[in-house]
């Protein structure tokens, strides 16, 4: 469904990204993972539309968007959430869900009609009619879900949508995940909670100094010595190596 090719992109006299590509295949979960400061969010606003890249392309279901506005890609269906999330703090629950419904709704009822039952599917039903800036850190998380969810997507981009929950929490979520895809819904997630990646992705991309330095199924990458690497640093799969050697 999304093909990402050759993408570059500096800012000033840094090479945020040099060469990345990856494929999110329909229907399926694909999770972008590497240490801070790769270049996942750069790439993430690159194919929302919020970032214009130096070159490559990114075709969605078959189309050419590279260059599209994020309003223009939410209407064809590619919408992202964002780390922090900042809701509309003074509106309710429903209010900030419906705000994404209009994208698609007739009326306003109609949209308030279907924040309801975007609501229950992330699990904030009895949230409601609660003001968004009294809302907790995992409530917060799930709301921005849901304002996501509430546009329509078909490819849905998830920025670290666990950052700062607990394993339960984190738990819960990979559910209400799962169900998302499981309702027709292309995810692509970029995450730094390995328990979520794990638990949720079919194929796994590792960007390291702006370029994909491995791919393919969690298991193998996750014991990629490049990957081990880039996270613990040099020497630290042959120490791990070693460890299991003498074990």
């Amino acid at each position: 469904m999304l093909e990402v090719a050759g993408i570059a992109k500096r800012f000033g006299g840094l090479a945020a990204l040099a060469d990345a590509s990856l494929t999110a295949r329909a229907g399926a979960i694909t999770a972008l993972i590497g240490p801070n400061g790769a270049g996942k969010s750069t790439l993430f606003a690159i194919i929302a539309g919020f970032i214009a890249p130096d070159r490559g392309s990114i075709r969605f279901a078959g189309r050419e968007i590279l260059g599209l506005p994020a309003h223009a890609l939410a209407r064809l269906g590619v919408v992202r959430t964002f780390q922090t999330a900042q809701p509309f703090a003074g509106l309710t629950v429903r209010e900030n869900i419906a705000i994404g419904c209009q994208l698609r709704a007739r009326s306003r009822a109609e949209a308030l009609r279907e924040a309801a039952g975007i609501a229950r599917q992330v699990g904030m039903a009895a949230l409601l009619d609660q003001q968004a800036g009294a809302l907790t850190i995992a409530a917060r998380k799930r709301l921005e879900l849901a304002r996501a969810l509430a546009t329509g997507p078909r490819l849905l981009l998830l920025d670290e949508v666990m950052a700062g929950l607990n394993p339960a929490e984190t738990a819960e979520l990979i559910a209400v995940i799962r169900a998302i895809r499981d309702g027709g819904v292309t995810l692509l997630l970029t995450e730094h909670v390995m328990q979520a990646v794990t638990g949720l992705a079919e194929q796994i991309y590792v960007l390291n100094g702006g370029r994909i330095i491995a791919a393919g199924a969690p298991a193998a990458v996750l014991a990629d010595a490049g990957v081990i690497e880039a996270y613990l640093g040099h020497g630290a799969a042959a120490r791990l190596s070693g460890r299991e050697t003498h074990a």
